[in-house]
């Protein structure tokens, strides 16, 4: 690891004032350490922004409001958020280990890097970490690699189960930034790789996100995430889906779906939900609408079969939503 200068403002004018071309903002630091020992990131200066007050968690009559400095544990346990998003829940809980969760912000969850490992190591060629040096990943090893939103210059998986669970919810960030604040959605704030697989986000630079705005929908409270991987501890996810359904009786009035371990950003299913509005929980509507999961997907050898697991996954999670298994 380099040497950095380390700074510790109690505001967010402090902060963004000392931000400078060769900075990074520090909260939990457990992706930024990571990488900084890698080298894959060398700031010279690191603002730690714990100071700043972007903390609290309150249930509001609109939305669900988290701090973007609290820490994945304490959200995941509120019990405002296990009562009325159980799926915000259930992702914070599926995401790394016990130890993290009490270590890491959210904010800095939304924003962590691919777990790529051609990104985290600089002797291989990585348009996300070095733009124009080529993917690695497309003639290497892939298996765990996007296979929806991908292009020519990066195939990198998203990590966060949280951004699954906070997209399918439609969820917003608010942004604090030198010429003041903005409100965006989350789907739109992750960018697609394209040709510029390094810009990963509307994140401008000395920008902060301050809080994360969840609406009180209906649908929430009827949601869950589930999470398939290699091994039930501490993995990534070969594939995830975020599932919220609202019924009418039997019949669903509005639903939403969003899957992850699949795509280059967390993927809303639209296709999916619209499929299932009208319509009665049943296997027969759900294994018709989960055909769909796929739709779009651009496989390679070594993970072609996320495409039939992406939508197994969205199905048994629809399922055990209904209460069909």
């Amino acid at each position: 690891m380099r040497a950095f200068v380390y700074q510790s403002p109690d505001s967010f004018r402090e902060a963004m004032n000392g931000y400078g071309q060769q900075s990074a903002f520090i909260a939990g630091g457990t992706t930024l350490v990571d990488l900084m020992k890698l080298e894959v990131m060398t700031p010279s200066q690191l603002i730690d922004i714990n100071q700043t007050p972007a903390r609290g968690i309150e249930l509001g009559p609109e939305y669900l409001k988290l701090g973007a400095l609290e820490k994945m544990s304490d959200v995941a346990e509120h019990v405002d958020v296990k009562t009325h998003f159980p799926v915000v829940s259930q992702a914070l809980l599926k995401s790394a280990s016990a130890q993290l969760r009490n270590m890491a912000s959210i904010g800095g969850n939304i924003l962590q890097r691919t777990r790529c490992g051609y990104f985290r190591d600089v002797a291989t060629p990585c348009n996300k970490r070095q733009p124009g040096s080529g993917c690695s990943a497309i003639e290497g090893n892939h298996r765990m690699h996007a296979i929806l939103g991908t292009s020519n210059s990066c195939i990198a998986t998203h990590p966060s189960d949280l951004a699954v669970a906070l997209v399918a919810l439609d969820a917003s960030l608010k942004l604090q930034g030198s010429d003041g604040e903005r409100l965006l959605k989350l789907d739109e704030f992750y960018l697609l790789p394209g040709e510029t697989p390094n810009l990963e986000n509307q994140l401008k630079p000395g920008e902060l996100i301050t809080e994360i705005q969840v609406p009180r929908l209906d649908l929430a409270q009827r949601s869950l995430y589930l999470k398939i991987r290699d091994r039930e501890s501490y993995e990534f996810a070969l594939t995830s889906a975020a599932v919220a359904v609202a019924l009418d009786g039997e019949t669903v009035r509005d639903a939403r779906v969003a899957v992850g371990g699949v795509g280059t950003k967390p993927w809303k299913l639209p296709q999916v939900a619209q499929a299932l509005i009208g319509k009665r929980l049943d296997r027969e509507t759900i294994e018709a609408s989960s055909n769909m999961a796929a739709e779009g997907a651009h496989p390679l050898k070594q993970n072609g079969f996320k495409v039939e697991l992406v939508k197994r996954t969205v199905a048994r999670a629809l399922m055990n939503l209904g209460g069909l298994v």
